[in-house]
């Protein structure tokens, strides 16, 4: 690809990134504007005309699956040799090379979890601790580490940001455990992650040698994500450019969800103070998402400007029009997770993929009611955060028969058809298991690697894949880009619906999003008790949002068990974003029926399914006749009240939620020829 055709592969703010290739740039990227696509592009662009050497380009963002998507499209743009890592990745890499050097001997240990030296710690200083507390003053110390925020002026800090201690421990106490924590640390000859930045950022200042050679090897940065950096690893990135003002850093201040990490914005708001000169690019072209979820996402952080905030960046939606965003009450959380369930299975059932769907949450704890629901309903599924897919027994186990395979793979025999003959002694067939649990999570993950290799075959064969010349990808290649993507915590993906928390969520789109618990106490979760913990509150909604493609449901559920009382109300932040759900006098049933907005949920009343679906159908063809969008004639909500209503005459149509004078003079005839035709074949079904 010459320099000319990766520019026409951008659109006019793209490529003013592609092109300001030296001195300080500030890209603001709203969500789903492409700013992989613009970043990759422009150091490809940089090196294909010369600008840049690969090895002096050093890309850092902030997971290993970032990290590894970035290598794979730049390898894929003819970039290969350029260092994309995640802080701590390149932050190892140099300690450990200069390690022997600077100080002698191998790096010491790195610890895996924190937990055991924070209760020996805990212990010495005569802290009373449990499991829970233990966690939550390990994330304590890293909050206080990467913030630059010693024991000694750990009381001070907190104080001058109201930031309680955790664990019901006063400060002073906190303070003891930091040092004893060293302490402890430093006798068994072991460093944490944190230490890492804070060693090599050390090591850079104090050793002009050792910084000169990163220097010289590293020209040019970029850096993804740039609102969550911490102020330990901005000291880190100093510590890199020495002074320089190569730099390009990439984020959006309306993304910060990791403040309680010690993520800042700051850095990425006051760039172009910092970098006078600097160039600014603002990405608001949204390729991701509809218009419907682009809206709903505009209108959700639109808040934080009225609240006197800065003013977030506005997307504008480049994709046709979708289905209308979906918004459901229900009774309780079971009956929240079944009907989300259902939902997913009849999407599925229209032909989308199981990993294009996620049901997004709060927190971890609330996953438990949508495993069940989903494995009811015969629904595959993965729950991020939870066991790594390459720490996988199973998959460690296919990666020694692949690796042993491919020293004695037959030639003639192509790879994926190799790969599912290794890959059937350890389980996996053409079709998945009946049964749930473990037997069907392993063929899953052997599925996955079926997967891998169809693609691996695929991409060698149009020419973009690894395998060298024009040969076919072998086994060999195949191992290579699991080793590759093993080391990068870059799984292939798993064919089941992603369960995630909204803050694992970042950085991941699907076609599908259910946005799951919308009620106050959860969203905002009831320990945000700071204007400045709700603004970061209302981010993860805004975050959440912006991950949907083309379908999003919200939902919430007025009662946590069934039967009990409806004491919850749905998120403030959805205040005057939720349609109107008023409802009619309850019936004499005992039991309280489900009032949903959502025209495609389950409902106990034939007659209201088939009035919605038929008022649905009507709706739409008139939009197709006038040219406009189905919410023009008639918003979904109000086809959903229309069914639970069913009027009969215009006086009962007017009472309806949504229907104004307009709707009624204009189409108040038509609605209820229709709903009095569904609701007659309704009845006589």
């Amino acid at each position: 690809m010459s320099a000319d055709a990766l520019l026409d592969a951008l659109d006019p703010e793209q490529r003013a990134v592609a092109t300001a290739l030296r001195g300080p740039v500030c890209v603001l990227a709203g969500a789903g504007t492409g700013k992989t696509r613009a970043i990759t592009h422009r150091i490809a662009y940089g090196i294909r005309t010369g600008v840049y050497r690969p090895g002096n380009v050093l890309a850092v963002t902030f997971t290993a699956r970032a990290a590894g998507e970035m290598r794979t499209r730049l390898r894929g743009l003819g970039a290969s040799g350029v260092q994309a890592r995640t802080f701590h990745a390149a932050a190892l890499r140099q300690l450990g090379y200069f390690w022997p050097k600077v100080v002698g001997g191998a790096p010491p240990r790195i610890l895996d979890q924190k937990a055991q030296v924070v209760a020996e710690a805990a212990r010495r200083v005569g802290l009373s601790v449990d499991r829970v507390s233990v966690r939550d003053l390990a994330s304590e110390i890293e909050w206080a580490k990467v913030s630059l925020v010693t024991a000694d002026d750990y009381e001070k800090a907190v104080s001058a940001i109201a930031r309680p201690a955790p664990s019901g421990q006063d400060p002073q106490a906190v303070a003891r455990l930091m040092t004893s924590y060293e302490q402890v640390k430093a006798e068994r000859g072991v460093i944490d992650f944190e230490d890492v930045l804070l060693l090599l950022s050390a090591m850079l200042a104090e050793r002009r040698d050792v910084a000169d050679e990163i220097r010289e090897q590293y020209r040019y940065f970029v850096v993804d994500e740039y609102q969550d950096v911490s102020p330990l690893q901005q000291f880190l990135l100093d510590q890199w450019l020495g002074g320089r003002h190569e730099l390009c850093v990439v984020g959006d201040p309306s993304q910060t969800i990791y403040s309680f990490a010690g993520a800042t914005p700051y850095h990425l708001t006051t760039f172009a103070t910092t970098h006078p000169g600097a160039t600014v690019v603002r990405l608001v072209r949204d390729y991701r998402s509809t218009p419907q979820v682009v809206s709903l996402a505009n209108r959700v952080i639109d808040a934080t400007r009225r609240a006197g905030g800065p003013a977030p960046l506005e997307l504008r939606a480049q994709r046709p029009d979708g289905p209308e965003v979906r918004f459901t009450a229900y009774d309780d959380d079971e009956a929240e997770a079944t009907g989300v369930a259902h939902a997913i299975g009849r999407l599925v059932r229209t032909g989308v993929r199981p990993s294009e769907v996620a049901v997004l949450y709060r927190t971890n704890a609330q996953s438990e009611a949508f495993e069940e629901a989903l494995a009811t309903a015969g629904i595959a599924y993965q729950v991020r955060g939870g066991e790594r897919f390459f720490a996988r027994r199973d998959v460690r186990d296919a990666l020694v028969l692949l690796r042993g395979g491919a020293r004695s793979a037959d030639p003639t025999v192509p790879m994926p058809e190799t790969v599912r003959d290794i890959l059937r002694t350890v389980g996996w067939s053409e079709e998945p298991p009946a049964a749930r649990g473990a037997a069907r999570e392993r063929w899953d993950a052997m599925h996955a690697l079926v997967g891998l290799a169809d693609e691996l075959a695929a991409a060698s064969a149009d020419g973009t894949g690894t395998a060298s010349g024009d040969q076919p990808a072998t086994l060999v290649d195949l191992v290579a880009e699991l080793d590759e993507r093993a080391a990068a915590q870059h799984a292939p993906t798993v064919e089941g619906v992603t369960l995630a928390s909204l803050h694992a969520a970042k950085g991941l789109e699907w076609d599908a999003v259910f946005l799951a618990g919308l009620s106050e106490g959860l969203l905002p979760t009831s320990l945000a008790d700071t204007p400045a913990a709700v603004a970061e509150e209302r981010r993860l909604l805004y975050v959440g949002v912006t991950r949907a493609r083309e379908h999003l449901h919200l939902s919430y559920a007025r009662s946590r068990l069934p039967g009990g009382r409806p004491n919850r109300t749905r998120s403030r932040f959805l205040g005057d974003l939720w349609p109107d759900d008023r409802r009619p006098a309850r019936s004499s049933s005992t039991r309280r029926p489900t009032v949903t907005l959502d025209p495609t949920a389950d409902d106990d009343d034939p007659r209201a399914r088939r009035v919605v679906a038929e008022l649905t159908r009507w709706r739409d063809e008139q939009a197709r006749s006038a040219g406009v969008s189905p919410a023009r004639v008639l918003t979904t909500a109000t086809v959903a009240l229309i069914g639970v209503h069913q009027p009969r005459t215009r006086e009962e149509l007017g009472r309806v939620p949504g229907v104004g004078a307009q709707t009624l003079a204009t189409l108040g005839d038509d609605v209820l020829a229709v709903v009095a035709r569904a609701a007659g074949s309704a009845g006589q079904g």
